[in-house]
């Protein structure tokens, strides 16, 4: 009986130091795994950065998780012309008129204070702090929403 219990007692040591042994998955192991750019005859080749396929020498494309991120990250549309889009404030090239921030765009610039120059020099370029224009030298001036392209 006494060894019974000594087995009984080594065999759950063992058990418990070997579950203690084992390496939680965190971040460090899911970032192993990012593919940007592969190449879409081998796709056995991924590269963090944009390049030429080691193997026939295509130009490695972004993978479909990047394209889908930057899909997402057009944030401003034109509002007649749904395939006008941009990341950045701007013209419709087709209709000339403003391109609209997107309702999470739209969020942002209510948190985020945007800073302009008041001469326009860089167009519609903000900052996100007070300062001075890089070109002119002016101080930049809060930049408050514009409501005169609504169609109400």
């Amino acid at each position: 009986m006494k060894t019974l219990k000594m087995l009984m007692m080594a065999a759950l040591t063992i058990l418990s130091v070997s579950v203690f042994a084992q390496e939680k998955a965190g971040k460090k192991d899911t970032l192993m795994h990012i593919k940007l750019y592969t190449c879409t005859m081998h796709d056995t080749v991924a590269a963090k950065k944009p390049g030429n396929c080691p193997i026939c020498g295509m130009k490695l494309e972004r993978s479909k998780k990047e394209q889908m991120k930057a899909e997402v990250t057009k944030n401003y549309s034109c509002p007649m012309h749904a395939d006008v889009v941009s990341d950045q404030p701007g013209k419709c090239t087709k209709c000339n008129m403003d391109l609209t921030a997107s309702p999470k765009e739209k969020m942002k610039m209510e948190v985020v204070k945007a800073y302009a120059c008041p001469m326009k020099c860089e167009g519609d370029k903000t900052y996100t702090k007070a300062g001075k224009c890089p070109k002119c030298g002016m101080d930049l001036k809060e930049k408050k929403e514009d409501h005169s392209n609504h169609q109400h």
